[in-house]
């Protein structure tokens, strides 16, 4: 309490306050303030360590990557400990908060948008909404403040998503490869009665194979491009993006879903990257070959996915953010997408459920002789978390299969 009331007091010392009852204004000066309590370091630059030589972006590797398991030091599922942290504008922290709502986990892991704080963003993710800028769960003033109490001597960014334990208060995984996975397999005991199996046992290889392709194709992809430094660096991101976009779009030509009949956690992590691409990213990237809108098979698959309730949920497009700013990503947003009912242009006509076996079914179903302790099984790393930053700058990544195909056609039933 104390604390609060010397908050209070030096927020009135900056005057931060103008007015009797007007709201206190968080600017930069109250960023330094609050950054000062527990000597929060300002949030490393992303063309600081992440930009090489020839101007190739080639992305930290997630920091908490302990994995939950049935091991004696892997992390283990409770029902009141965890907490998502996330931000509408982050595809990568869509994903978890999806999975959850369709595995009926939201009392079981909370969630938290977090916001970027002052007019510089300087400390990164904060609580700009809450009373005294602080998190309701845990006390820190920052994101990465969850970080350094974890690890006093972390300097990366603190990431969104990031799950942590706020009774410990501590973040514990930011591993968004994985996250959605240990969700699906060791939170399966909490799961709401017919859950789905996004993430079907016998299936396991093939998916995380194509995860790990996605990646660098698909949803580091268009960032390849956003952030590359050099036209040879911004080719071959555009070149990798629009090759996959070709052969996702010829896969779902005879496939309602990525792997068939069903929606997979794969299905998840290709919605949030392009519909926030066609929504808003792409404007400020640079020439395209062509719109996602342009691909017709993958356009459509977007359109069935968003008419789900827990996809459109987390599907942001920041209208409110674009009216009148003529200065952020050029003057197309505000100026056009910002009037755009995309309800009527995201309306399915649901014409791919022809492509399904099961048509009046989107997800697969747990085989009711399948045991939960069967199912836990030891999910595997991604080689984009390697330490070696000679593995994560080969974007080259093959498949077994070529990815216009789908191994396994006809193999999902429920």
């Amino acid at each position: 309490m104390s604390e609060d009331i010397n908050i209070s007091c030096n927020i009135l010392l900056h005057k931060q306050k103008e007015k009797k009852n007007e709201s206190i204004k968080y600017d930069d000066n109250l960023a330094e303030y609050l950054a000062s309590i527990n000597n929060t370091k300002p949030r490393p630059k992303l063309d600081k360590g992440e930009i090489d030589e020839k101007g190739y972006w080639i992305r930290q590797r997630n920091f908490l990557t302990k994995p939950f398991g049935n091991g004696i030091n892997d992390l283990k599922a409770d029902k009141d400990r965890y907490i998502i942290y996330w931000a509408p504008g982050c595809n990568w922290s869509n994903r978890p908060v999806i999975v959850r709502d369709l595995l009926g986990l939201n009392d079981v892991i909370l969630d938290y948008k977090v916001s970027h704080t002052g007019e510089s963003n300087k400390y990164g993710w904060g609580f700009p909404q809450e009373p005294l800028f602080k998190d309701k769960y845990t006390g820190v003033y920052f994101l990465s403040d969850l970080y350094t109490n974890y690890d006093k001597n972390y300097t990366g960014r603190a990431t969104t998503p990031t799950l942590a334990d706020y009774k410990e208060k501590i973040a514990v995984n930011n591993d968004y490869h994985r996250l959605t996975n240990y969700f699906e397999v060791y939170f399966r005991k909490y799961q709401k009665e017919n859950a789905p199996d996004l993430y079907p046992l016998k299936y396991r290889e093939y998916i995380d194979e194509f995860n790990d392709w996605l990646f660098p194709n698909i949803n580091d992809g268009h960032y390849r491009q956003a952030f590359a430094q050099s036209p040879e660096a911004y080719k071959d991101g555009q070149e990798a993006f629009h090759n996959a976009l070709e052969k996702l779009d010829e896969r779902l030509k005879t496939n309602r879903f990525v792997f068939g009949d069903y929606i997979t956690d794969s299905d998840i992590r290709i919605y949030v990257s392009l519909i926030k691409w066609e929504t808003d990213f792409y404007v400020n990237v640079g020439p395209q070959k062509k719109r996602i809108s342009e691909y017709k098979n993958i356009w459509e698959y977007l359109k069935e996915l968003y008419s789900i309730d827990e996809f459109k949920r987390y599907t942001n497009i920041p209208k409110d953010e674009w009216k009148g700013d003529a200065n952020r990503f050029g003057t197309y947003l505000p100026r056009i997408a910002a009037k755009i009912n995309w309800d009527i242009e995201l309306k399915t006509d649901h014409e791919r459920k022809k492509l399904s076996s099961d048509p009046n079914n989107l997800f697969l179903y747990h085989k009711k002789e399948e045991r939960i302790e069967d199912y836990e099984t030891i999910i595997s790393q991604s080689i984009w978390n390697s330490s070696d930053i000679n593995v994560r700058k080969n974007k080259n990544f093959k498949l077994k299969v070529d990815a216009s195909i789908n191994p396994l056609k006809g193999l999902l039933h429920n």
